[in-house]
């Protein structure tokens, strides 16, 4: 049978991805941080986008002609959700001010008819759009601040510390450059992980050279630098304060059994009674176990809250957007219409038209990307009324499959807007996700436990513990049982490593050993002293 070629029209569907959408949606999973790097980087290369920093007051009333702005703060600045009709009411609004359909931006997010929404109560959410004055939050201002010491830890990092050094240190000109060599090949934490041999080949010269510049190094600031493991490290910095005794070395020598808190063992070979063990102990534990970390000068970046929540007047939870994580832009028409007139050519118009499209689009993803985060939030705190007013033992299971029906919007939608964004409670600040548990069935077919609630639960009954009374695992899923929580041993055991809990004989030993510590200091206080 022969082949020939032949022309076929058919019809189909497909979704394309527009340069623009694809950008809208990478804009919903970035973080404020990213969004921000990236917002500067448009305002750098599109002349038509200016930085909107005034207040809405100030902007209303000095806003010149031409300039068009949708910045992310509406001027409706409370929206009821008590009703059928707020979404479409909200859509409608700021569709007629950014003059565009928002429902073409994400085509998997599907708006509900206003006969299908169901009525939400009256106590649950009220949205509010903050204004561009700000928020002031009172919950944890802590985590805005930076202090002296951090700014003081940044200027300057370990290795520039230590070759200020040792350019005024004594030593031949060889020692100096191998002591260079080897605080080039510290890491962060101020460990030499590089093998001495290794850097005596690749110097060209003989292993007691670079022992010797191993000494220099290690004499600099601060004590316990350049060394090559956490018993050497701790041994350098008890030396530097004439602490190293025989008991003290056997102690380090023996790091394995403090790490399982095996005191009855060092006593014994160590020869020290329990408090004199309990004072080594306590020396060794002020000692800094990774000394280069102070001179870390990665810039610290505290997290901001996307969201706040806060609990009304009339006993309603208030959801705001975090206006200081929101870019404010404008579109200059203004500009476009004076350079529109001195245009030579077709490519320079090209240009300033894809710009204008582009400055247009951006402004109108930042809208809907702040729509869809407060959109998604609402029904979070709606699904964890119960937490915010009681704490993690009321955290309910919840996956993104029930927030995005309730919402009507596609999982991956709700996936994108929870990533790396934040949300400021009551109770703390905690990334969207945290909402988003597991869950754990309940005994007798009762309702279902989150698995973040089961670990909170966990970790107050080992809290609870006395050294008569230390929970075994199974003691554990036994007490979890009698509060209608249906779990294995082997889920209690995965909880409790992730939460860093050792085991019951780990725990037993470790409180033997400290009432046996504080019936001797108790003893020493009440004892008789002589004159």
């Amino acid at each position: 049978m022969a082949m020939s070629p032949k022309l076929v029209m058919r019809q189909g569907q497909s979704l394309v991805m527009t340069p623009q959408l694809s950008q809208s949606i990478k804009l919903l999973a970035m973080s404020n941080i990213e969004l921000s790097t990236f917002v500067e980087g448009e305002l750098e290369r599109n002349p038509f986008l200016e930085r909107d920093g005034q207040p809405d007051g100030e902007a209303q009333e000095n806003r010149q002609p031409g300039k068009e702005t949708v910045d992310n703060t509406p001027s409706d600045s409370a929206v009821e959700l008590n009703g059928s009709d707020e979404l479409e009411i909200s859509a409608q609004a700021m569709s007629e001010n950014l003059g565009t359909n928002l429902e073409n931006v994400f085509p998997d997010e599907v708006k509900p008819a206003a006969d299908q929404v169901e009525p939400k109560k009256a106590a649950d959410v009220t949205d509010t759009y903050v204004s561009s004055s700000g928020i002031s939050v009172s919950n944890d201002t802590s985590a805005y601040d930076r202090t002296v010491a951090d700014f003081a830890a940044s200027s300057i990092s370990l290795r520039d510390h230590l070759h200020g050094q040792l350019a005024i240190s004594a030593g031949t000109s060889t020692t100096i450059n191998i002591a260079k060599d080897i605080i080039e090949n510290l890491d962060e934490a101020g460990y030499l992980q590089t093998d001495l041999q290794a850097i005596a080949d690749r110097m060209g010269v003989g292993a007691d050279q670079v022992e010797k510049a191993l000494e220099v190094v290690q004499g600099l600031e601060p004590v316990g630098v350049a060394a090559r493991s956490l018993a050497e490290c701790l041994r350098l910095q008890l030396n530097d304060r004439n602490r190293l005794d025989p008991a003290m070395v056997t102690i380090l020598d023996n790091l394995d059994c403090l790490a399982r808190r095996d005191f009855e063992t060092l006593r014994k070979i160590t020869g020290l009674d329990l408090e004199d063990l309990h004072d080594a102990l306590v020396e060794i534990q002020l000692l800094d176990p990774k000394p280069g970390t102070a001179f870390e000068n990665s810039p610290l970046q505290h997290v901001a809250p996307d969201v706040i929540v806060q609990e009304g007047p009339d006993g309603a939870w208030r959801l705001e957007l975090n206006s200081d994580t929101l870019p404010r832009v404008l579109v200059n028409n203004t500009y476009l219409a004076d350079v529109s007139g001195k245009l030579i050519n077709d490519q320079d118009s090209g240009f300033l038209s894809e710009c204008m499209q582009s400055a247009s689009w951006l402004t109108k993803s930042l809208d809907q990307r702040a729509h869809t985060i407060l959109k998604v939030a609402s029904e979070i705190v709606k699904q964890q009324d119960a937490f915010l007013a009681y704490g993690v033992q009321h955290l309910k299971p919840l996956t993104l499959r029930a927030v995005a029906d309730a919402i009507d919007m596609h999982e991956s939608s709700v996936s994108r807007v929870t990533n790396n964004k934040y949300m400021m409670t009551p109770r703390g600040m905690f990334e969207l996700k945290y909402f988003f548990t597991s869950s754990i069935s309940a005994t007798e077919g009762g309702e279902s436990h989150s698995s973040e609630a089961v670990r909170a639960r966990i970790k107050m009954l080992v809290d609870a513990e006395t050294v008569r009374s230390v929970l075994s695992d199974d003691a554990i899923v036994t007490a979890l049982k009698a509060h209608g929580v249906e779990i294995a041993r082997r889920t209690v055991a995965k909880y409790r490593e992730s939460m860093n809990i050792q085991s019951s004989v780990q725990r037993r030993r470790e409180k033997r050993a400290m009432t046996a510590v504080n019936q001797t200091d108790e003893k020493s206080a009440f004892a008789p002293t002589s004159v």
